[in-house]
């Protein structure tokens, strides 16, 4: 497994395309709404603003994008709308997975997916064997995903792995057993429909991620949204607790190091 720096250990390499996207997908409900439409033709025109985002990331040479599709505390959402997100799940493993694989993609499920039911998990196993070989775009699912579980299941596992750390422990023990460790810390986190917060999302991970929100609604996300989000990050000045001119400073190394 590569060994990602970590925004609070070390200084991370940034450049102008972010490597890693993690997005909030809000807005589906409202989009149906303001249509005179049941909540669940949102969730359905969200999938297609999936496939949109999903191909204009590839394009641009993002190497990792994570999609929060389903928090732990949206079990608290009306029966009916959890059973469509299931079936619409389900869908979307039977019908995308062979387009990604077909396209370079490698799909991988994160979150607590022992709640789900076996069709699912099983669905997840396979389209990530499936995948696993390929060498494009590292697509996330988090699903029945919360960063607090996360950090505590994290804890756990090292504990019940390495018990001797019980008496103490650094950021360097526990990084290994979150459940994205296999990815950077995300550079830039989007989350449309006009909300501003994080929502339990990748905690630990958002550090020193670039926050972008944007009134948007996810099922009217596309690539030319995505251009906005990218490029309102390149518009930031990275400096991970550095101060500008400590930044400058490095850029003009940089600069002599390569001519």
């Amino acid at each position: 497994m590569v060994a990602h720096t970590s925004s609070t250990l070390g200084v991370p390499e940034t450049n102008g395309v972010p490597q890693h996207i993690a997005i909030i997908m809000d807005g589906n409900g409202r989009w149906a709404k303001q249509r005179f439409l049941p909540r669940v033709a949102g969730h359905k025109r969200g999938l297609e603003a999936v496939r949109a985002t999903v191909k204009a990331c590839v394009q641009r040479g993002v190497e990792y994008l994570t999609l929060f599709a389903f928090s732990s505390e949206n079990w608290r959402r009306p029966q009916d709308e959890v059973k469509f997100l299931m079936q619409l799940f389900i869908s979307a493993l039977e019908q995308e997975i062979e387009k990604l694989h077909s396209n370079g993609v490698r799909f991988r499920a994160v979150g607590d997916l022992s709640r789900f039911e076996p069709r699912i998990v099983r669905l997840v196993e396979e389209a990530e064997a499936r995948t696993a070989g390929n060498d494009g775009l590292l697509l996330t699912v988090a699903a029945n995903y919360g960063g607090r579980w996360d950090m505590l299941q994290a804890v756990a596992r090292m504990l019940k792995e390495r018990p001797e750390l019980a008496a103490g422990f650094a950021e360097t023990d526990l990084n290994p057993y979150f459940c994205m460790s296999y990815a950077p810390e995300p550079d830039l986190f989007v989350r449309t429909g006009g909300e501003q917060r994080i929502s339990n999302f990748l905690l630990w991970q958002l550090a020193y991620s670039e926050l972008y929100f944007t009134d948007t609604l996810w099922p009217d996300f596309d690539a030319a949204a995505l251009d906005r989000a990218i490029a309102s990050y390149q518009e930031r000045e990275r400096r991970f607790g550095r101060t500008s001119e400590q930044v400058q400073s490095g850029r003009r190394v940089a600069r002599v190091s390569a001519g």
